[in-house]
């Protein structure tokens, strides 16, 4: 069975990002730090694909991702051909992104996202050496990327490239999901746990006030604040975070949107940002300021709403990347078909069931007075690993 909370976990930070992209408050990336949970959660994933089926998962993985930028790119690379986008060999990093593709001065903004799938793609090719050095040697590997960062920040290793300092931000969040997976956090002493998370948190705390960014405490501008901040709430949400959150369906309306949001979380993430560099122009006309409470709930219902169309007409990729059945809305309930694994219950009283006291058999064959009849046995399903 899924994991309800991490489930949850997903949802909510997709939503903090679509937010914090349309109204820019650096206070949602200290109250939430999306990007990071997001990470650890693929690192979980990660690390139980490696566990069943070991590098062919890397393959399976690649596939899952890609095909949602492919359809991307089909619309947007074109579109930045025809303005001014030279066509030269990098243009092919669309397909398989281990740098920036190019994009041209208003695709650089709109597809700003694909930042998340380049680090993505280099984290899921390095994992199963990852996750061989962390279960023979989890806090030296754990300590690496963070090491790694304070280094660039520190100014010891000023000159290292963009994709050395994201490895250092966020792949020790990746490694957080492996130790999550492996039940490292779970078994953590409360003694130990809350003492690290608090010390995690208030060293990333002091950082932020002491270097502050262009935006103030916007954790997006301030790389080591942030991946020690971060490491403090996942920390506390993977390693204390509920088994699993079985209340989010209790709801059937909300647990149908945290769904949809699972299973479409790639298309949303990569083509919100498109439509909240389209529309801010046309916003702005209209009047709908930041300073506007009613102006920022119009344009985050806008982008939503927005998103969901271009979720309805190819969110269905990522069905078939997975390998599922393709889906316009995720989560609709099937009917369980009849069968000698799966028999059909009649209301009492309907012809053909037995009545109350009668001790037919289940398969129909006569029963001896006397005779007890053997119970089936209940099979216990418990909440695994995601």
């Amino acid at each position: 069975m899924r994991n309800r909370f991490l489930d949850l976990l997903r949802f909510l930070a997709i939503v903090r990002v679509v937010v914090y992209h349309v109204t820019g408050w650096a206070t949602l990336t200290l109250v939430f730090p999306a990007m990071s949970v997001m990470f650890a959660l693929a690192g979980s994933l990660m690390a139980a694909s490696l566990g069943r089926s070991g590098a062919p998962a890397v393959g399976r993985r690649l596939r899952r991702l890609l095909p949602s930028l492919w359809v991307l790119a089909a619309v947007f690379v074109p579109a930045m051909l025809l303005t001014g986008l030279p066509l030269t060999p990098k243009v092919l990093l669309w397909l398989f992104p281990v740098a920036d593709p190019p994009a041209n001065y208003w695709g650089a903004l709109a597809l700003s996202p694909i930042w998340y799938l380049r680090d993505y793609l280099w984290f899921v090719l390095a994992s199963p050496v990852a996750l061989w050095l962390f279960r023979r040697a989890p806090l030296p590997t754990l300590l690496a990327p963070y090491a790694v960062l304070a280094a660039i920040e520190s100014g010891v290793y000023a000159s290292a490239p963009a994709a050395v300092q994201q490895f250092g931000l966020y792949f020790g969040a990746w490694l957080l999901g492996f130790a999550h997976q492996d039940g490292t956090l779970r078994r953590l002493a409360n003694r130990v746990l809350w003492p690290a998370a608090t010390v995690l948190v208030a060293a990333g705390g002091a950082w932020i006030l002491t270097h502050p960014g262009p935006r103030g405490y916007d954790l997006n501008d301030i790389p080591l604040g942030n991946a020690l901040w971060s490491a403090g709430f996942i920390l506390v949400l993977l390693g204390r975070g509920p088994a699993s959150a079985a209340w989010v369906d209790r709801n059937a309306l909300f647990g149908r949107v945290v769904t949809v949001l699972n299973r479409r979380a790639l298309t949303v993430y990569l083509w919100h940002m498109a439509f909240v560099v389209a529309l801010t122009p046309l916003v702005d006309v209209v009047g709908w300021s930041h300073q506007d409470p009613v102006g920022l709930a119009i344009r985050i219902a806008l982008i939503f709403a927005l998103v969901g169309v271009v979720t309805l007409l190819v969110g269905w990729v990522e069905d078939v990347a997975a390998r599922r059945p393709p889906e316009l809305v995720p989560g609709a309930r099937r009917p369980v078909p009849a069968g000698p694994g799966h028999p059909v219950r009649r209301p009492a009283g309907h012809p053909g069931t037995p009545a109350r006291g009668n001790t037919a058999a289940p398969t129909g064959r006569a029963v001896v007075p006397g005779q007890r009849i053997r119970e089936p046995e209940t099979v216990e399903i418990t909440a695994g690993r995601p």
